[in-house]
């Protein structure tokens, strides 16, 4: 699966995120996204997980073997790069 599918999955179920999505072993199944989102203000690390997980679907047992995720709500990330 390319990196700008993986994005576009995301995309679909997390409207208005900024994405950037990578293939970390160059096989097309192993990828890491960061995912910046208002939908995540006042959720837990493990719900912000579970909401991107969500949005891949099925394909994370299929097209995707590993997705390591570091998501932020834009607070966090303001937080994060300061």
């Amino acid at each position: 699966m390319d990196p700008e599918a993986v994005k576009e999955l995301i995309q679909e179920g997390i409207p208005g995120a900024n994405i950037e999505v990578v293939d970390t072993t160059g096989t097309k199944d192993h990828f890491s996204a960061i995912v910046i989102s208002d939908s995540f203000e006042g959720l837990s690390l493990v719900e912000q997980h579970q909401a991107v997980y969500q949005a891949v679907g099925d394909h994370m047992t299929k097209e995707i073997h590993a997705l390591q995720l570091k998501t932020y709500s834009p607070a966090q990330w303001a937080q994060h790069n300061t």
